[in-house]
């Protein structure tokens, strides 16, 4: 059997890995002591068999004692040897051997059983609560197909070097991250987004390991080794985030270091007064096993095993569920820092919106239709990779319109193109462009466009123009909603676009404060002017890549991560892989969920020890009832903390 120290009563660093002494498959020994107590019980209660052969009877309840107190005498003499005497093993000890010395073998017995069984459970509940994270360590493929001169052959991701091509079948993982060399695939990306809507990737972008192939035999080549990869990294934050401890989490550390001596002394306390006081009083009667029995049930009742395990239980069960919902915190403090966020700011380009555009208004000159200009620009633009250039022709595709050659293309960086379409000399792009080659243009139009305006002249003369502008996210609108709805009330939008195109985005959104033409000096400063009023706790909500300094000067920085880019990853406090704003509100509501639980556990199993550790002072309780009342307590805040698992959503 492994065995590994507790840190229940602050005996160890890490809380997380109380209660993992006893994996599923070795309960047998629980077994065999439930059954040899329930069988002396028996005997000891039907019979005279144990009254008249007492020393019987003790070693029957030594056998049953021995498989679920051999390990927690062995746990409480290695703590002993490293000078941590206040511990639960050493508190269990204690009160199973003062009850065999009173005669009282079946409690004896009883205290450890349950006591066991106790921390049997907690371990399940720590394997649950780690399930999500832990099962993303199982999608790491271990084996990755090479292929090279037209042979395809295993090789270990970890010797598979940047550069190399690799094959990836139909419901396989991609071991590794690269770019697609397919024409087109379609991948599963649950284990980095939590979204299960397939994702449809082209030649030439980005694949990420953990991802899975769907529709198509697909190569790709590798672009980072693997520890650099995005699941490697996901994996690398997630399972140091319990690292980062909550409030709540350090304050019952610093209470059990505290705690655990205080009820030692108390208990010793509670042999000690009686007997000094039988000294003073002849009147009173001094029972040395009465109050030696009082004293272990106090013992029994203080061990807070369930207190200290269930808090971190709580915070990782939080993050845990956040993570299935493809929303990363870095540590149970963020979690908690959630909860107090009243203003939450968001940059607009590729946090609301998409980052991609789209035609949005068409004039043009009178005796030119839309269609024909349209047309004419979009033939114009049809070889061009510039973003805009890609949504004029997108959007003459959409309306029906057929392209026409062009000819004699000259594009100008920065300013637009011109090309000879159908017989005509056609001009697209910005005022310069137009500038440049001496057409005049209606100035209005630019300063009334809500987007990117491209002008178009044709031989010489202005036709008219597109307007196109970012699109919003398709739960942006609902971002701002979910906010409103948590009474989040200071919601904000930043931007380096002009003020018309942010106060048109800005209208749509339901957000009445909205700042643009924002440069990143500009965004620092008026974060460093909401932090002036210490009653601002802010959340920022950025792309983690042009916002880093931003991301780091809020009180939690959140990053749509882009399925896990690295200055998100790098620098945000909560990463949302989905790039979905309307996670922000998730994020906050699992904060509150878990800190909701994490208190109501602190409360409950405070006071219901209080109250039975007084009830056992005064002889009320018996050690029965101490053990089931410290197991009970154990088990309902256990599973009142895997209950954040079903209120994230």
């Amino acid at each position: 059997m492994t065995h590994h120290h507790c840190t229940c009563c602050g005996s160890t660093p890490a809380a997380d890995n109380c209660a993992t002494r006893y994996p599923l498959k070795e309960y047998g020994h629980l077994i065999l002591s439930a059954l040899l107590l329930a069988t002396g019980i028996v005997l000891m209660n039907t019979g005279k068999f144990f009254s008249q052969h007492p020393g019987l009877a003790a070693a029957w309840f030594v056998a049953a004692y021995l498989p679920v107190g051999l390990p927690v005498l062995r746990e409480a003499w290695e703590n002993i040897r490293r000078r941590d005497l206040f511990n639960e093993f050493t508190l269990m000890t204690i009160a199973s051997i003062g009850a065999f010395y009173i005669g009282e073998y079946p409690e004896g017995v009883a205290v450890m059983l349950f006591y066991s069984l106790g921390e049997y459970f907690q371990s399940k509940a720590v394997s649950k609560a780690r399930h999500d994270i832990s099962a993303l360590l199982d999608v790491r493929p271990e084996v990755a197909t090479v292929v090279e001169d037209g042979k395809a052959f295993p090789k270990n991701p970890r010797q598979v070097q940047p550069g190399e091509t690799i094959e990836v079948k139909v419901g396989e993982r991609v071991p590794l991250d690269g770019t697609l060399l397919t024409d087109m695939a379609s991948f599963n990306t649950s284990a980095l987004t939590g979204e299960s809507l397939p994702r449809h990737i082209r030649q030439g972008e980005e694949v990420l390991s953990g991802m899975i192939v769907t529709d198509r035999v697909t190569r790709i080549r590798v672009t980072r080794p693997f520890e650099q990869s995005a699941l490697t990294r996901i994996l690398e934050l997630v399972q140091h985030a319990s690292g980062r401890k909550a409030p709540a989490e350090l304050f019952i550390r610093k209470f059990a270091r505290i705690y655990t001596p205080a009820v030692t002394g108390l208990a010793v306390l509670l042999v000690l007064i009686p007997w000094i006081w039988s000294l003073a009083d002849t009147n009173f009667v001094f029972s040395f096993n009465e109050w030696l029995y009082r004293a272990l049930v106090f013992l029994v009742i203080s061990c807070p095993c369930a207190l200290v395990v269930s808090i971190p239980l709580g915070y990782f069960g939080g993050i845990g569920a956040a993570s299935r919902l493809g929303i990363l915190f870095k540590g149970g403090n963020y979690l908690d820092a959630m909860v107090h966020i009243n203003t939450v700011v968001f940059d607009k380009t590729g946090t609301l919106t998409q980052g991609t555009f789209e035609v949005r208004s068409c004039q043009t000159c009178k005796g030119l239709s839309d269609g024909r200009m349209v047309q004419l620009l979009a033939s114009a633009e049809y070889n061009s990779t510039h973003p805009i250039a890609k949504a004029i022709v997108h959007y003459a595709n959409r309306e029906g319109i057929s392209l026409l050659p062009a000819k004699d293309i000259r594009e100008s960086g920065g300013q637009g193109l011109e090309a000879c379409v159908d017989g005509i000399r056609v001009l697209a792009g910005n005022a310069r462009m137009l500038e440049q080659h001496n057409v005049c243009f209606p100035q209005d139009i630019l300063d009334k466009a809500e987007g990117t305006a491209v002008l178009c002249a044709l031989d010489g003369k202005y036709a008219g123009c597109l307007v196109l502008s970012d699109v919003l996210k398709k739960d942006a609108v609902q971002a701002v909603k979910n906010l409103k709805a948590l009474n989040i009330k200071n919601i904000q939008m930043l931007s380096g676009d002009k003020q018309s195109i942010v106060n048109a985005f800005a209208r749509k959104l339901g957000i009445t404060r909205a700042y643009g033409d924002l440069l990143p000096e500009g965004k620092v400063k008026h974060l460093e002017e909401l932090r002036k009023d210490a009653r601002n706790r802010i959340a920022f909500v950025g792309d983690g890549i042009n916002d880093a300094p931003v991301l780091a000067l809020s009180h939690v920085g959140i990053a749509m991560g882009g399925l896990g880019s690295d200055a998100a990853i790098e620098t945000a406090d909560v990463v949302i892989q989905t790039d979905q704003p309307s996670k922000v509100a998730t994020a906050i509501r699992a904060g509150k969920a878990t800190r909701h639980i994490v208190w109501q556990n602190i409360t409950l199993a405070l006071g219901i020890k209080i109250l039975v550790l007084l009830l056992g002072a005064a002889g009320l309780a018996n050690l029965w009832e101490a053990v089931f009342a410290d197991v009970g307590v154990a088990l309902i805040a256990i599973m009142n903390a895997m209950r954040v698992q079903r209120l994230i959503k």
